[in-house]
């Protein structure tokens, strides 16, 4: 399965996901790009490390839909089969969600639906929660919303921090993303062999 990764920044759930392929840990898949909405993103020069094709396509002003459509050919062109979005800022237009229907993952800093949007941690840390987490899901045209495909819980403690909970919940992340994904490659590969 060709997997495509959109990032905007550091790209770290991005590695776990290219290191876990290299390693086998998802079978029957390949990284066949990594673009990101920023030229300045870290994770650009962390997959040209790994060997993978990178893309920096910016928005320059435009509309949603007309940067979006650039990243939906440029994934078309490379026959990606699964979008995972690791720490992609925007929100996917309506025609990027139809172009990859079902096909588009992205992973969450918290049990969604609890906690949507920016600053997820620092919500549930200011909410008081006892129990926060991280979510991979499947993308919809709500944010962080769509079916939930897996999940793991993160304990808050007596003395954390937000810095200390979001990097708890980091190191989640890398683990629950790379599961999620060879989840889907297997459930795909089983549907096509019958």
């Amino acid at each position: 399965m060709k997997l495509g990764i959109l990032i905007s920044g550091r790209g770290s759930n991005m590695v776990a996901l290219v290191d876990a392929v290299a390693a086998g840990e998802i079978l029957d898949s390949q990284v066949a790009v990594v673009i990101s909405d920023r030229s300045d993103a870290a994770g650009l020069e962390k997959a040209r490390e790994r060997g993978i094709e990178t893309v920096v396509i910016e928005r320059n002003g435009r509309i949603r839909e007309e940067h979006d459509t650039e990243i939906i050919g440029a994934l078309k062109d490379r026959g990606i089969e699964l979008v995972c979005l690791a720490g992609y800022m925007r929100l996917l237009s309506p025609g990027f969600i139809q172009a990859f229907a079902n096909k588009i993952v992205n992973i969450h800093p918290s049990l969604l639906p609890a906690f949507p949007g920016l600053d997820a941690q620092r919500q549930a840390f200011e909410a008081g929660v006892k129990v926060t987490g991280c979510t991979v899901h499947f993308v919809d045209e709500l944010l962080d919303h769509g079916p939930s495909i897996l999940q793991c819980e993160v304990e808050r403690f007596g003395d954390d921090t937000v810095e200390t909970l979001s990097a708890r919940i980091l190191e989640q992340e890398h683990k629950l993303y790379v599961e999620a994904v060879r989840q889907i490659v297997l459930n795909s590969e089983s549907t096509r062999n019958n």
